[in-house]
């Protein structure tokens, strides 16, 4: 199985979210390489569905994504508003 995130595709995120592509601790970068990770790990489950630990380690990923995205909302409402209108995030 080929690794679905490898280092061009993390390079490819942290440029397009982030200030560089060095950029991997800002909020933007970290949000976008969480929700990739979180949109793999939904398509993994939809064939898998008793797969529990995938299962946990989703559920933990949308709670960090959801604790950065309230620490930007409460830091910088635009930016806020920018970042899930370009990941298409509700909310």
């Amino acid at each position: 199985m080929k690794n679905y995130l490898d280092a061009s595709k993390k390079q490819e995120l942290f440029s397009k979210y982030g200030k560089s592509n060095k950029d991997t601790g800002s909020v933007e970068s970290q949000v976008a390489l969480f929700s990739y990770r979180i949109s793999h790990l939904t398509e993994h489950l939809k064939s898998n569905k008793k797969d529990f630990s995938t299962q946990n380690a989703l559920v933990k990923m949308v709670g960090k994504r959801r604790k950065l995205l309230n620490y930007l909302k409460t830091k910088d409402i635009e930016r806020y508003r920018n970042l899930i209108k370009e990941l298409g995030l509700r909310k």
